[in-house]
């Protein structure tokens, strides 16, 4: 059993790992996470990725600056106006000289050493400056130059022959401006960091709230209290909750009652197990007395040859062919007990598939038919196409055989004088229906309801004539309502018609 010491570490772990805790843990990881990023991607990738930009921009002023002045004028107004606001927009300083190293254009934001180093570049003469080859080409050739207060970028070369030019981009300090920029996503995580909490603090608490309020139900439906229930009015998944905790509660309620009513209801089928044993006392008594007639038979035709009754070898024969009948009898008695006994007390498997009902009445008609020629009995049946039933074939070959048997037994002239039996199948609704008629005597109303007992005859002596235990529709019985499928009769105006149901299987294309 659970102590309250037991009950308080629980909920001090509880409490530990709470919601809200969990929450703020994420909130800070997050900040923590996104902080150390920006300073990594400053530090690492900022100076790169800025140095490839100002690469970028000095590479697009000089394809502009280089489809401007392509045999131009340099005195042209639009010229000078067009180089001055590429040089504006792009932040570049622009030199331009001739063969003679006469300057034909200078940008206005152009710095004093600009026509000194191109004069240099020309003349072959470099000066003290450190200087970084980034990208050379037929060209032109780019360079990163590291002066005393800025570096820059420089871009040399010639846009045709005789013409000379320099341009410059400057380059800020990447690496001062990432530590600042550092400095200054730590100022900003940390003043986010404590107004999150306050913020996560409120809502978390708003949002655990309800979820106590749960958690506290949740408890007493544990207890078997069933009368807590959610009042929460927010419209988000936590009301979702509370509204199936809620069911849950009356479903729980309703369940235990039900378990109460089965508890009562079992405390009945104690008592229906005394009626149960009844009926088998009854079904072994019935067997019994089935038996009996046909043992009594057998021992005495036995005792009969045993003693010499006869010495005539036909008499001898008879004997013996009563008994062998008598046995045949016996044994497909006991085989039907046998059968329905499984039926009955779940001991039969079944066996779901597809098969086709008519080819299955086909093939039975082509073997038991000769039962019914011996008998001077006309078999008729109508073929039909598409009848694909679901079940258990084989079972429904023995219900079609139980019907078929009864028919031949009790199949009586009609009134043009023959003796026929119809099988005929059809659908409707999703449900085949397969009917077995005869001609002859309707069944007495009073037992149409019992026929389909265990032991029930309607004409005992003709039944005992053929050798019949009462059981043929009982299996039927048993069959049909494990498959969940009718069965019946009806009689007719000159005959019976016994039917049962399979379900279909419609082709779909």
């Amino acid at each position: 059993m659970r102590t309250k010491a037991t009950e308080g570490k629980k909920n001090k772990r509880k409490h530990k790992f709470s919601i809200r805790v969990q929450f703020s843990l994420i909130f800070f990881a997050c900040i923590a996470g996104i902080l150390a990023l920006c300073i990594f991607v400053n530090t690492v990738l900022l100076e790169k990725f800025y140095q490839n930009e100002k690469l970028h921009i000095i590479k697009d002023a000089y394809a502009m600056v280089n489809e401007l002045v392509d045999n131009q004028d340099y005195e042209r107004e639009d010229l000078v106006k067009s180089l001055d606001e590429i040089s504006v927009v792009n932040n570049v300083s622009i030199i331009i000289v001739d063969s003679e190293s006469e300057t034909l254009y200078v940008s206005m934001n152009c710095e004093r050493d600009m026509e000194f180093v191109l004069l240099g570049y020309i003349f072959g003469r470099e000066n003290n400056q450190q200087v970084e080859v980034m990208e050379t080409s037929d060209d032109y050739s780019i360079r990163k130059v590291y002066g005393y207060s800025n570096d820059y970028i420089e871009m040399v070369g010639r846009y045709r022959e005789g013409v000379s030019f320099l341009m410059r981009i400057p380059m800020a300090n990447i690496k001062e401006s990432a530590a600042v920029a550092n400095r200054f996503f730590i100022y900003v995580c940390g003043i986010g960091a404590i107004l999150g909490a306050i913020i996560i603090r409120i809502v978390t608490k708003k949002l655990t709230k309800p979820i106590e309020e749960l958690n506290n139900i949740s408890e007493r439906m544990v207890n078997l209290d069933f009368e807590a229930r959610y009042t929460g009015h927010h419209h988000n998944e936590i009301a979702v909750l509370g509204d199936n905790m809620n069911k849950l509660s009356e479903s729980l309620e309703q369940s235990i009652s039900e378990l109460k009513e089965a508890n009562e209801q079992l405390q009945k089928d104690i008592r229906k197990k005394d009626e149960l044993d009844k009926l088998r006392q009854e079904f072994i008594a019935n067997v019994s007395h089935e038996l009996k007639t046909p043992l009594a038979i057998i021992q005495g035709y036995a005792e009969g040859l045993k003693d010499g009754i006869s010495d005539d070898p036909e008499s001898m024969q008879y004997y013996c062919e009563v008994i062998i009948d008598e046995a045949n009898k016996m044994n497909s008695m006991v085989k039907q007990f046998l059968n329905l006994n499984q039926l009955e007390y779940g001991g039969d498997k079944v066996t779901m598939e597809r098969f086709d009902a008519s080819m299955m009445i086909e093939g039975f008609i082509e073997s038991a038919g000769m039962l019914a020629k011996q008998e001077g009995i006309e078999v008729l049946y109508k073929p039909v196409e598409g009848m694909d039933a679901w079940g258990d074939e084989y079972k429904a070959e023995e219900v079609l055989t139980n019907y078929f048997s009864n028919a031949v037994h009790y199949c009586q002239k009609a009134a043009d004088g023959k003796r026929y039996i119809e099988i005929s199948i059809e659908k409707n609704n999703g449900i085949i229906r397969i009917n077995v008629f005869n001609t002859g005597s309707n069944i007495p109303e009073e037992s149409i309801d019992r026929i389909w007992d265990k032991f029930y005859k309607v004409d005992k002596a003709r039944t005992r004539e053929y050798g019949g235990s009462g059981v043929g529709l009982s299996i039927v019985k048993a069959i049909q309502e494990k498959m969940r499928k009718g069965y019946g009769l009806e009689n007719k105006e000159n005959g019976v018609v016994f039917w049962f149901e399979l379900e279909e299987i419609k082709n779909e294309y």
